[in-house]
């Protein structure tokens, strides 16, 4: 098995490489822009494991990872600095501490969507934004400009309907997804919208840890004894809130035990 620290940057990366067979160590650099990269990953043979820190740089590297079949993970990069004591850093030093976190098993990783959920991102976000500007034709709608905007509201009405269309197809590919179609208020867009914005549900510790994830919990100002709840944090991905926010409001709309039990809380 071949182990990889990467450090990347924008035109070369430093890379450290051990064989963990024969206990060979490979320190080298790897201009960016030329035929090096491919070259050097496509020559490894066997499993290669790759460790990188993040960064906005690595989209391209991890699109050539995916292509080569090579595992590659992308590590914190503050906790990344924090596992080095030393003040000392440069671009040797740090493939070389990735590489010693990868064999530690210390690596700080950190989860990525695949290029086809990044695809599928792209879709749900266009679709959103038709969504918004549907919305914004209706609460404009005057009776002087009443033809003008019918006819722009069965333009975008015609566009969402492509878009859900291919949120349908895609969605049968998707078992994680077609699960979620059961519960109550859960359509294809929400449902696909949180399997590629989640990824896999394992890497949360429970379902508190999601909804933090998401924004759905409350920001708090507690002190002592004393505990301050106030609105929505709002942290994480919007669209994935919105979504959710939508779905639970059709589904106490179809659940009557969702409806007694929302009624219960509002007394």
């Amino acid at each position: 098995m071949k182990i990889v620290g990467c450090d990347l940057h924008a035109r070369q990366q430093s890379i450290a490489l051990l064989d963990t067979e024969t206990g060979e160590l490979v320190e080298r650099s790897l201009e960016h822009g030329t035929e090096q990269p491919r070259g050097f990953y496509s020559s490894l043979s066997g499993p290669v494991v790759v460790g990188i820190e993040a960064s906005g740089a690595m989209q391209w590297f991890l699109q050539l990872m995916e292509e080569l079949e090579i595992e590659c993970r992308v590590g914190h990069p503050a906790k990344i600095r924090a596992a080095e004591a030393r003040k000392q850093k440069h671009d040797r030093r740090d493939a070389l501490l990735l590489l010693q976190l990868l064999l530690e098993k210390r690596f700080p990783t950190i989860w990525m969507p695949t290029t086809e959920q990044r695809d599928l991102r792209t879709l749900l976000r266009d679709r959103h934004q038709w969504v918004r500007m549907r919305t914004r034709v209706q609460s404009t709608y005057t009776a002087q400009r009443r033809n003008e905007l019918q006819r722009l509201y069965a333009q975008l009405q015609k566009r969402i309907e492509e878009l859900n269309q291919q949120a349908d197809k895609v969605i049968v590919g998707h078992p994680q997804a077609q699960r979620l179609l059961t519960h109550p208020g859960a359509g294809p867009v929400t449902a696909l919208a949180t399997e590629v914005f989640l990824g896999d549900p394992r890497r949360f510790e429970n379902g508190k840890a999601v909804a933090s994830y998401i924004g759905m919990i409350p920001c708090e100002d507690s002190s002592g004894p004393q505990q301050r709840f106030g609105q929505l944090s709002k942290q994480g991905n919007a669209l994935l809130r919105y979504l959710w926010c939508e779905a639970a409001m059709h589904a106490v709309s179809k659940d009557g035990d969702l409806k007694r039990f929302y009624r219960r809380k509002l007394v």
